[in-house]
């Protein structure tokens, strides 16, 4: 597919595309030509350089995917280890509200399945429920960074979660030639989570508050997980689990994924972020952290490390004290920056290791 014609909403690419093969099939060279000039004229006024591509066509097939893998330089050594091996991408953030990073993450997701390697996505959608809690008048409040959840709000949360986001992801991976499902932590008794209350150390005093139905992982089952991953589906997860009291809890996605990576016994966990990675300052682009221990990030939590970075960093050292190879945290809004942390060396965010750990791919 030509990098001009992505330019396209998926659902439009693919109505171009039918009649693109209908026209490259057709006996008639003079009819053909003319409904190529028709299908130009149609795309022109919202789509010129695409309308442009298609009077240049010149019988190619529209269908065949870019190979990404031509176009990147990447370390062989690297995909062989990693073929037959299970990623975990946590997807989240502005990259899954701008159409043309949301799609580039896709792709990426599936060139990673095209040459062996098994991806899991596991993905949040924070922008997502605060539009649809805002369409119903429903108000948020956080606490420490967390929403505050109610069983109402629940509803709303898990409609945004499984009914929208993960349907989303779903359709744009079959749209590129790859079976996937949506599933929650819900489904096959996967996730059994705990109710999480946020504590803050005030001087010598801890402040406890109940963040109503917001929980953390306390076991996962990945039976399900593995039996679609057996007949070659991509596993695509919306962080919500059931407790033992059997209410309904959003979990943090980057926790969610850091304990799903350790349970799958995955080579690598790769948690997409808006910004390049972890920061000496974040006002300064030269002071980026390529690397940290475990050791070293433990220490840094709360000082270096803060806000929204935090439960990242936390995700990282969950997979690796659970025997994850390695963790990346890196830009989603940079195109292909997950193949290139994976598949070519190239230095791409932050890579958390274990203390006796070294890059040797």
């Amino acid at each position: 597919m030509s990098s001009v014609f992505e330019q396209l909403d998926p659902r439009d690419q693919k109505w171009v595309m039918e009649e693109l093969r209908e026209i490259l099939s057709d006996p008639d060279q003079a009819n053909a030509d003319r409904r190529r000039a028709e299908l130009a004229d149609r795309l022109r006024p919202d789509h010129p350089d695409v309308a442009a591509w298609i009077e240049e066509q010149d019988g190619a097939e529209p269908d065949e995917r870019p190979s990404l893998i031509e176009t990147l330089p990447v370390d062989d050594e690297r995909i062989s280890a990693l073929v037959g091996k299970t990623v975990l991408l946590k997807y989240g953030g502005n990259a899954m509200v701008d159409e043309s990073v949301k799609q580039s993450v896709i792709q990426d997701i599936c060139t990673l399945k095209s040459v062996g390697i098994t991806p899991v996505v596991v993905h949040g959608g924070g922008p997502v429920i605060s539009e649809l809690l805002g369409k119903v008048g429903v108000k948020s409040r956080f606490i420490g960074g967390h929403r505050k959840t109610d069983r109402t709000m629940m509803a709303y949360v898990e409609m945004a979660l499984s009914g929208r986001v993960n349907s989303e992801i779903v359709k744009l991976i079959g749209f590129n030639g790859f079976k996937s499902v949506g599933i929650s932590g819900k489904d096959g008794a996967m996730v059994t989570a705990e109710k999480r209350i946020h504590k803050v150390r005030e001087g010598q005093m801890v402040r406890r508050s109940d963040l109503g139905q917001v929980g953390d992982v306390k076991s996962i089952n990945t039976d399900l997980v593995e039996s679609l991953i057996e007949h070659d589906y991509i596993p695509v997860i919306a962080p919500i689990g059931v407790g033992e009291d059997l209410e309904d809890y959003n979990i943090n996605a980057d926790m969610f994924a850091g304990h799903m990576a350790a349970a799958l016994g995955a080579e690598a966990l790769v948690v997409l972020t808006d910004v390049d990675g972890i920061f000496l300052d974040i006002e300064q682009p030269g002071t980026l952290i390529p690397e940290f221990t475990t050791h070293a990030a433990r220490e840094e939590i709360g000082r270096i490390i803060q806000g929204g970075m935090i439960p990242k960093v936390e995700a990282c050292l969950i997979a690796l004290e659970g025997g994850v190879g390695r963790a990346h945290i890196i830009n989603g809004m940079a195109a292909h920056s997950m193949l290139e942390i994976l598949l070519t060396g190239r230095p791409r965010g932050t890579t958390v290791r274990a203390d006796n750990e070294r890059d040797d791919h």
